[in-house]
Order: C-alpha cells, then sequence, then structure tokens
C-alpha cells in the first residue's frame, strides 16, 4: 500500500513539471522581440572657445637689475687735515645738491693767498714804476732827437720792461686765484642729488689731493638695462637722440615681496646699441625716475628700487589692430587652428601668427566674430569630424 502511494506522488510531481514546461514555452514562443535600433556616435567631446576681433597693445616681458645712472668719486683736489665731516657721510646717507660733506682746514692755503695778494701789490708797483720811467724816456727822446725821424732802441723807451712788469703782475694777479681757489677746495659740497655707497675718512684725519674718500651714487634716477628679442624691437618705440626728446615706449617695473607686487611707471630711454652674439638680444635701459621717493610723501611700507634689486619690467609696444586672442594651446600644427562649423563638424583654418605672448597667440586670418575654436586636442583629428560640446549631454 505504501509503495502505490509512492509511485502516485513520483508520476504527479513528474506530470506538474510537464506541465510547467510547456507553459513556459509557450509563453517563450508568444513573446515579441523589441525592435532593434542602429547605434548612434554623438561625436567626440570637445571645449570651444568664443573669438571675437580686438585691438591689442602689445606686452614685451623682460627683466633686469636695478642700477644708478650716476656714479661719482669723492676726490679732495687739495690736501690737508680733514676738520668737520658731515653727520650724514656714512654709507646710506643721502645728499642733496649743494649741502656740504666735509672740510679740510684751509689756515695753510689763506696764508699762502695773503702771500700772493702781497705779490700783486709789489707787481703792481713795479708796473707804474717801469710806467713812469717810460714816460719820461720818451719826452727825453722827443726833445733830443734831431731833424730826422730815427726810430728810437725799444729799450731806450722802456718797452720791454715794461712788457716784463705786466707779465709779472699778471702772473701774481692768477697765483692769486689759485690760492683763493684752493680755499674754496677746502669745502667739499655735493654736486648732484646722491647716496652715500661707501666711505673712508673722519674728522681729523688726512687727506691727500687726488685720493678717492669715498663713493656716491645719484639718487634722481636709476636704470634697469633689460635685454630684449630682436624680433620684439619692432613693437617698440626707442629713443635714438637723446636732444629729440622723444619719449620711448612706457614701462612698468615691478617687484613682489610676501605675495604682494609694488610697482613703478616708467618708459624706455635708449638702446646700448649691442646684440648680444649667443642670445641675439638687444638691451635696451629702462629709466625711473625717483628710486627712492625721496621727493615723493607716498612711500610703498619703505619698499624702494635699491640699488641691484631683480626686477621685472613689462614694456607696453605699439597696438595692433583685428585681431583674434587664441590660448597658445589651441595652436595646432602649420600655423592652424580647429573650429567648430554650425552642424558641429571640425574645421582646419590656416591662420597668421601676429605675435606670440606668455599664455596667448594673437592670429588673423579665415575667422568670424563668434566663431567657435576647439581647445580639446583629439588624436588622428580630420576635417568633418562629428563633435559635442563638453556641457551638453
Amino acid at each position: 500500500m505504501r509503495k502505490k502511494k509512492i509511485i502516485k506522488r513520483a508520476l504527479l510531481s513528474t506530470i506538474i513539471l510537464a506541465v510547467g514546461f510547456i507553459v513556459m514555452q509557450a509563453m517563450a514562443t508568444l513573446k515579441k522581440e523589441p525592435p532593434k535600433k542602429p547605434p548612434t556616435h554623438q561625436g567626440a567631446v570637445v571645449e570651444v572657445m568664443k573669438i571675437k576681433p580686438e585691438d591689442h597693445q602689445v606686452t614685451v616681458w623682460a627683466s633686469g637689475t636695478v642700477q644708478p645712472r650716476r656714479i661719482a668719486g669723492i676726490v679732495p683736489q687739495v690736501s690737508g687735515r680733514v676738520t668737520t665731516v658731515s653727520p650724514s657721510f656714512i654709507a646710506g646717507g643721502y645728499f642733496k645738491k649743494g649741502e656740504l660733506f666735509f672740510e679740510i682746514e684751509a689756515v695753510d692755503y689763506e696764508l699762502a693767498a695773503d702771500k700772493s695778494r702781497a705779490a700783486v701789490v709789489k707787481a703792481e708797483y713795479e708796473l707804474s714804476q717801469v710806467e713812469s720811467q717810460a714816460r719820461v724816456a720818451r719826452m727825453e727822446w722827443d726833445r733830443i732827437r734831431l731833424a730826422k725821424k730815427d726810430r728810437p732802441n725799444p729799450l731806450v723807451l722802456y718797452e720791454p720792461q715794461m712788457k716784463n712788469a705786466k707779465a709779472e703782475l699778471a702772473s701774481a694777479q692768477a697765483d692769486l686765484k689759485q690760492r683763493l681757489l684752493d680755499i674754496e677746495r677746502t669745502n667739499i659740497y655735493v654736486s648732484f642729488n646722491c647716496r652715500i655707497r661707501s666711505e673712508s675718512i673722519d674728522p681729523g684725519q688726512y687727506v691727500t689731493a687726488g685720493q678717492s674718500v669715498g663713493m656716491i651714487s645719484g639718487t634722481d634716477t636709476a636704470e634697469v638695462v633689460v635685454p630684449v628679442p630682436l624680433q620684439d624691437l619692432k613693437w617698440l618705440s626707442v629713443p635714438r637722440n637723446q636732444e629729440a626728446k622723444s619719449e620711448g615706449s612706457p614701462a612698468t617695473v615691478s617687484i613682489t615681496i610676501n605675495g604682494q607686487q609694488f610697482e613703478w611707471h616708467s618708459r624706455i630711454d635708449r638702446s646700448i646699441g649691442e646684440v648680444d652674439s649667443k642670445g641675439r638680444m638687444i638691451r635696451l635701459v629702462v629709466r625711473i625716475k625717483d628710486p627712492y621717493g625721496l621727493k615723493s610723501e607716498k612711500v610703498q611700507n619703505n619698499y624702494y628700487l635699491a640699488e641691484g634689486l631683480f626686477v621685472d619690467v613689462k614694456l607696453q609696444g605699439n597696438t595692433v589692430s583685428n585681431v583674434f586672442a587664441i590660448p597658445a594651446s589651441a595652436l595646432r600644427e602649420n600655423s592652424s587652428i580647429w573650429t567648430m562649423s554650425s552642424d558641429s563638424r571640425l574645421e582646419i583654418r590656416k591662420v597668421e601668427i601676429i605675435r606670440r605672448e606668455k599664455k596667448q597667440v594673437f592670429v588673423r586670418g579665415d575667422l568670424n566674430d563668434g566663431e567657435q575654436i576647439i581647445l580639446t586636442y583629439l588624436s588622428g583629428a580630420a576635417p568633418g569630424m562629428k563633435l559635442r560640446i563638453a556641457e551638453e549631454k
């Protein structure tokens, strides 16, 4: 009896499985396949930038070291003991034109001047004496001469003696002028606004004529000599004649300290007139007025254009009109750029490179206002390639 129940259960399970299999097959047969769609290519994803024509002022970047326009040595013209020295006569001290550097003892030169005055008085007396003798001799000759008009001997009329007396007086007067000039030279004055670079004297020290006792540099103007590529020279205005008063291109000298930039506005003053044979660079001179801020009430946080400072220089050149500014990375091989057409296709355009700067290139060519140039580099790019702007989904 138990065996029959087991057989019935097995038979029922088989029937259920068979019916389920038949139903699944029927459902699979009745199911419709979804329609197949051909794959679509949306195009390469690129970044683009719209361009427009503009007028651009050319900028030439350079760098150089600040140096004084004037440098001079302090050399006394007379010898003697130093009696007085200005308190500002130390390294780093500032002087204005006409101020006193130091004094040299003048007693010896004053005594020499007194002797020269005495010599002038004596020479004047001797000249007047000879002139008197000459007048008497002329009168005597006119009185005793006979009818024949013979020319008298010059010695008789004291002519050589008078010339000699006049020469003695001129010599004495010249010597007096020299002695007075020596007295003036015992006071050493400033010939131009300056800063003391170095000095080597103290009160009581004996100085010798012709021996340098210090160095000064002018504070009215400073210079920066900057090397510029020869091809950039065409964009700049460089005065050739200092007397013509023609202005050079504007320049901005700057330094950056602790992330803060300080600027001084100036101009190109002249060209050195020499080209570096290795770098093919021509050296221009930028002139800066009042580099130490001595004539201005506004000093930039005590920063000034000190001698020896390394600075950046921006030279503002001529303006070029109707050019397109593009990133340097957007320039392709053979002076071409990639643009996106109205139907999102890649086009290759040849352009004329007008000017290259740090991060931009200025070009002309068959370009229109509002046209989109491609910034993304595409491997295997070809005209007509389908494109898609990065922002589009």
